[in-house]
């Protein structure tokens, strides 16, 4: 596992990344991190779009925005179950100690990262994002779908 002994994703509970999600734009400069919003969280899915990472068709930037420990802290306090970002990471890319999946890991929030939310409103949708049983892995490749609820 690359932030610890966290269960691997064939043990991981599907429900966690089945199910109602919000979804919240934050203001946030590239290669900073994300802190404590002051959005009221209505589901237990939180997916995050920054806007600071280009479409999946441009060269890869090192510059992307992540979560910070705190904004980690203030959602498991409000019960969210998943975090999901529009970055490759919740982690800055020069990161070394990887803080954000750190705490992700501690308080048992799953993560899901790299998701398109360009064209996407805030609001509430439901969350389909099933990862493949893959023994052992620490992660797995998701096809992420928003419908309306």
């Amino acid at each position: 596992m690359h932030t610890g002994n966290g269960p691997s994703i064939d043990q991981c509970d599907l429900s966690r990344y089945l199910g109602r999600c919000q979804v919240l734009r934050v203001k946030v400069a590239r290669g900073q991190r994300v802190g404590p919003i002051s959005q009221t969280i209505t589901a237990e899915k939180v997916l995050i779009a920054t806007d600071t990472y280009p479409s999946p068709e441009e060269q890869f930037a090192e510059d992307f925005a992540a979560l910070s420990v705190e904004m980690i802290a203030a959602l498991a306090a409000q019960g969210v179950h998943l975090i999901g970002i529009d970055t490759p990471s919740v982690d800055l890319f020069a990161s070394k100690d990887l803080p954000a999946h750190a705490a992700c890991l501690n308080y048992d929030i799953a993560i899901l990262e790299g998701l398109v939310l360009s064209q996407v409103p805030e609001g509430e949708y439901e969350l389909i994002a099933l990862p493949l049983r893959l023994e052992g892995y620490d992660a797995s490749p998701v096809r992420a779908i928003l419908r309306t609820c």
